[in-house]
């Protein structure tokens, strides 16, 4: 059953509604979502999914609608973060019984955690279409060059690049024994200097401005101001770049797994959903920013990807449109415990155990991914049976942690 709860933020005049899709929220994350709410650009209400937890500033798993302005630490550093997965037309029966090589086939041919390609031409196709884009944000932020740990074409060698924490790619199978691929990336190290950048402005506008803020990782751009019209173009190509750097992605794991199956065709169109991201919607008669904080679209009939954790299972949904959500669901199972919580709490054989059938890392580096560590997904598509419809159950069988 669907699990819908109202509260004010302070009762304090001005204060916007928080409506939450769930019953398990942490206290500090109901004190984040209260201090967003308090904002005066914000409203008409918040928006909290199942998965909700605590976040920097803005809380994981909200939907923050803002009226001509735009909080960039709420979109985060990880712009355009989210899912693309695609349908083979192969059987569980037609996969080889050591999955092994497969994994190794597809680590081999995609870069996890900090890496990159090592020649600038690797994805020269898709980075051209890029170019000019980033190289206008260039021109036009100089100091944005400051923010990059590498030199800046640190965009172009990271292109087709996984990432690290939460980042994954997996092969898994539904519940009509269909074999599925899907992975989880967003705009790499590219997209953290954008968001550091913009965050940075931010706060000290607010200094200069003498405005009191609960926490300055709240501070936003009005629009009309150049940081604002600026800060958009910039996070539009960040979230152009993160869809792009999903597909070149799936391209290379297809072609890498392609030598160990029978000959397979792609079933369905490939879906490829942001979930931390912002945009310019209409909703309840007005034009609002809507940034989705760990949260996907979910508009009537469209089709989104909701994971759960490396050892429990995954959903191809619909959205179903849902007003009060802002036409959103939840964007995965959402973390219970903080990764050094988890490190301390599990061991190894804590992740073995709870990972048994899936072809993955089982070492101390990825205990902080262990499943018990998210909230069970189960519990989560319960919560947001009216915000979206399932279509399709996945299990993984390969999961490869960034």
């Amino acid at each position: 059953m669907p699990v819908y709860v109202e509260f004010n933020a302070n009762n304090t005049k001005g204060d916007v509604p928080i409506k939450v899709y769930t019953h398990d929220i942490h206290p500090k994350a109901i004190t984040q979502l209260k201090n967003t709410a308090s904002l005066p650009i914000v409203g008409p209400h918040i928006a909290a999914m199942p998965d909700v937890h605590v976040g920097i500033g803005a809380t994981v798993g909200s939907v923050i609608p803002t009226r001509n302005a735009i909080i960039p630490a709420a979109v985060g550093v990880d712009i355009g973060c989210g899912m693309n997965a695609v349908q083979l037309s192969l059987r569980a029966t037609q996969l080889p019984d050591n999955l092994a090589p497969m994994r190794s086939a597809i680590e081999r041919a995609i870069p996890v955690g900090l890496g990159a390609h090592k020649r600038i031409s690797a994805r020269e196709a898709a980075c051209k279409k890029l170019a000019p884009g980033i190289e206008s944000i260039f021109a036009a932020r100089p100091e944005l060059k400051k923010h990059l740990k590498k030199p800046d074409t640190l965009w172009v060698t990271q292109m087709a690049t996984l990432g690290s924490g939460n980042h994954f790619i997996e092969l898994c199978i539904d519940e009509g024994g269909f074999v599925w691929l899907m992975l989880h990336s967003g705009s790499r190290g590219i997209g953290n200097a954008i968001g550091s950048y913009f965050t940075d402005r931010a706060r000290k506008q607010i200094e200069n401005r003498d405005r009191k803020l609960v926490d300055k990782n709240l501070a936003w751009f009005d629009s009309g101001q150049t940081d604002f019209t600026d800060y958009l173009t910039a996070v539009n190509w960040a979230q152009q770049y993160a869809r792009v750097n999903r597909m070149e992605m799936m391209a290379l794991a297809l072609r890498a797994i392609a030598p160990f199956l029978p000959e397979f065709t792609l079933q369905q169109e490939a879906i490829n959903c942001h979930h931390n991201y912002v945009s310019t919607e209409q909703h309840f008669g007005e034009t609002l920013h809507i940034t989705r904080k760990g949260a996907i679209s979910a508009q009537q009939g469209e089709l989104g990807i909701i994971p759960g954790s490396m050892g429990a299972k995954s959903f191809i949904v619909s959205g179903l449109g849902n007003a009060q959500s802002f036409c959103s669901c939840s964007h995965g199972a959402g973390r219970k415990m903080s990764r050094s919580a988890a490190r301390q709490q599990f061991t190894r054989d804590d992740l073995i155990a709870q990972t048994q059938g899936v072809e993955c890392r089982k070492d101390s580096r990825v205990i902080d991914e262990i499943p018990a560590a998210y909230k069970n997904i189960d519990d989560v598509m319960s919560n947001q049976s009216d915000l979206v419809k399932i279509h399709h159950t996945l299990k993984q069988v390969i999961c490869i942690k960034g």
